[in-house]
């Protein structure tokens, strides 16, 4: 009986700790969800967005940058996840996925590559948009091309 009653007792304040665990997770992640919109960023102090991804089976992190834009640093996350772990990747924007013939390996450097290129495409765009100065230079243009290099002959410093 006693034996029982040892086992019980401590079974129970497992137990309870295991609640208040799961209790405090839960409010974390309502916390989260306030301030963290997607997956794999999060927001500093100073309000830029940054995104960082667990290399698999490593303990090691890629650090896929500083975003002004929460939708930049989630581009960045997608296409660094997309590359890690391949089709079957949760994703913050899937509708997005785009089809770069078979996935390969890639060492974490390249990934890291990529996802930087693509975040600082999106983040250069959503600045743009967001910008009321920008809107009205580039008029009824809403996706400028980013690889397209400014016309000095039709800029707005003459």
């Amino acid at each position: 009986m006693e034996g029982e009653y040892s086992c019980s007792s401590s079974s129970s304040s497992s137990t309870t700790s295991l609640e208040k665990r799961k209790k405090r997770q839960q409010d974390h992640d309502h916390d989260d969800s306030q301030e963290k919109p997607y997956r794999g960023i999060r927001m500093r102090k100073w309000g830029k967005w940054v995104a960082e991804i667990r290399e698999p089976n490593k303990r090691s992190r890629i650090w896929l940058g500083s975003y002004t834009t929460p939708v930049a640093a989630a581009r960045a996350y997608d296409t660094a996840v997309f590359y890690l772990r391949g089709p079957s990747a949760r994703l913050n924007f899937p509708e997005l996925v785009f089809q770069e013939g078979q996935l390969h390996d890639m060492s974490s450097a390249s990934i890291r590559k990529k996802a930087t290129e693509v975040g600082a495409k999106v983040d250069a765009i959503q600045t743009a948009l967001r910008s009321p100065s920008s809107q009205s230079k580039t008029g009824s243009r809403v996706n400028p091309d980013l690889n397209e290099y400014p016309d000095p002959e039709n800029s707005d410093d003459n």
